[in-house]
């Protein structure tokens, strides 16, 4: 098989597993299919949380750049496969950027995979104002929330929290429109902000 069709028959988040079912292969022709398309650039690989080995297969690996995806899948143990390619060249991007890129898609699996993002914020005042700008603040203020009931996360700024928490008669706002919690309502009401996913969700962090 060519090289190019493989590429669009693997195009995407794989295992070795995956591999072996999509091109009807044992185990020892799917890492040789693995090793070839890696020597080309075409594979970037993840560690998923039980140590197993995933593969983002991509004919734009070859071309570098990096996308928010690819942040994501780095950080989180849920992995995700892109939808389509979107890479971002000739800067770098922050953790920051990344999140509110997930809140902003209202995306469910997205916004789930970016919570872990949180363990790896370091500019809380970035945070605030790409949150601002994008009329976001209290969907993050409520996501960070509910990320620190399910792991570790560095501590937000005080300050910027203060900030962030509604005023007045702020009305309420859905992370995704029509979803809302039965599991996580004290931090909703805190921000007055309806949360998507209840404790059965979060079986990926676990």
């Amino acid at each position: 098989m060519k090289t190019r069709e493989m590429l669009r028959k693997l195009d995407g988040v794989q295992t070795i597993e995956s591999i072996m079912s999509i091109l009807g292969a044992n185990k020892t022709r799917a890492i040789y299919v693995v090793h070839k398309l890696r020597k080309n650039g075409y594979v970037k690989t993840l560690l998923a949380p039980d140590r197993r080995r995933v593969y983002y297969i991509s004919y734009e690996n070859k071309l570098g750049g990096t996308s928010y995806y690819e942040i994501i899948n780095r950080h989180s143990p849920i992995k995700l496969s892109e939808p389509e390619t979107y890479k971002i060249y000739g800067r770098d991007v922050s953790i920051e950027e990344t999140l509110i890129f997930a809140i902003k898609s209202r995306k469910i699996r997205l916004i789930l995979a970016s919570l872990a993002l949180f363990k790896s914020i370091h500019n809380w005042s970035l945070l605030y104002k790409l949150a601002r700008v994008n009329r976001v603040e209290r969907k993050v203020g409520a996501l960070y929330d509910l990320s620190r009931k399910i792991m570790r996360v560095r501590r937000m700024n005080r300050r910027i929290r203060g900030r962030m928490l509604p005023k007045g008669n702020d009305p309420w706002v859905d992370v995704i429109e029509g979803f809302g919690s039965t599991d996580f309502t004290g931090v909703e009401n805190i921000w007055k902000v309806h949360l998507p996913f209840n404790r059965s969700d979060m079986e990926g962090y676990e």
